[in-house]
């Protein structure tokens, strides 16, 4: 971070070019990643579980085997829009997920789980994650706005130096909004893959599906993961071109 802070002008403008340059590799890999969610999921829905698990029922049967009766499973609207919400302490499955019987959906039914498991254990990753929400929430809010209204006094920068100063000052909140949502995603990271991991582990323990079906699960909740992974990819991505572009600003005024 001293290097960035203390490096030329030159050197900025360049790691800008770099960063600027990684933006369509990055959106091809969010449009790529997200096709292969919903191909996996659609893929491994038509593949029936063995012993006939729905989504709920796995769900219900881990839950009961961790002493997480008081967790409720509740149906929630959409397409893969499963979640926990550890406020109401309820598993949300969504209508593919709720009554099928399919590995796909027992995979997800069993991630959703896994969050659930965490919040009762207080795995760290997500103690930090949900301190930061309403943090998050209030930064991501503000990020657009201070943009704009950055890009507004850099306008009036041409006509006044001042104006450049306050454009830059706005664009380095921006920047701290988005290093918060930056953190959000990386603690997100370690949350989803234990989730996943944790799922896998509970199925087998559990006897709900075999080894061969966990094989299956897991690719589904691998191609989700890897949706997760770009998201913190995308977010510094977006930081580290703001942090240049202020930095390049405050080394040309010296």
């Amino acid at each position: 971070m001293t290097f960035i802070l203390s490096a030329s002008v030159d050197t900025l403008q360049l790691a800008l070019l770099i960063v600027s340059a990684c933006f369509l590799p990055l959106v091809i890999w969010m449009i790529a990643a997200g096709i292969q969610v919903r191909t996996r999921f659609q893929k491994y829905s038509t593949v029936a579980s063995e012993k006939g698990y729905t989504g709920a029922e796995a769900a219900r049967a881990i839950l009961d085997a961790n002493g997480m009766r008081d967790v409720q499973i509740i149906r929630c609207a959409g397409s893969l829009t499963d979640h926990y919400d550890p406020t109401t302490r309820t598993v949300a499955l969504s209508q593919a997920t709720y009554d099928s019987s399919s590995v796909a959906a027992i995979g997800v039914a069993a991630h959703e789980v896994g969050h659930a498991i965490q919040h009762e254990e207080d795995y760290a990753p997500v103690k930090i994650r949900t301190k930061l929400v309403p943090v998050v929430n209030f930064t991501s809010r503000l990020s657009l706005p201070l943009i704009l209204i950055a890009m507004i006094f850099e306008f009036m920068g041409y006509f006044s130096s001042f104006s450049m100063q306050i454009s830059t000052f706005f664009l380095g909140l921006a920047v701290v909004c988005y290093f918060f949502y930056c953190l959000f995603t990386f603690i997100t990271l370690p949350t989803e893959y234990n989730a996943s991991s944790r799922a896998k582990k509970q199925l087998v323990e559990c006897g709900i599906l075999t080894e061969a079906e966990v094989a299956d699960a897991s690719k589904v909740l691998s191609a989700a993961a890897k949706t997760y992974l770009v998201n913190f990819a995308f977010s510094l991505m977006q930081m580290l071109r703001l942090l240049f572009i202020v930095l390049i600003r405050r080394n040309r005024n010296r």
